[in-house]
């Protein structure tokens, strides 16, 4: 989240960020957050700042790629249970 926070607190005028990543593929130890996750908690709402996400119907390689992410999600919804 640190991090985050550094890149985003010097926007410019005039500028625009685009910051994308797969909250799926995070791959940080236990216990430490993502600042991609986080963010979306402390920004959403504040005019200016939005937020998209994406789905496996986004997906514009091979089309079994679009099948594996979903699986993956299927498999991730039920642990969750």
């Amino acid at each position: 989240p640190e991090q985050m926070k550094m890149f985003l607190t010097r926007l410019g005028f005039g500028s625009k960020v685009i910051v994308t990543g797969d909250v799926t593929q995070i791959d940080l130890p236990r216990g430490e957050h993502s600042g991609l996750i986080v963010v979306e908690k402390i920004l959403s709402g504040i005019e200016g700042v939005s937020f998209i996400h994406l789905t496996a119907g986004d997906v514009v390689r091979h089309k079994i790629v679009q099948r594996i992410v979903e699986a993956y999600k299927r498999f991730d919804e039920g642990k969750e249970r």
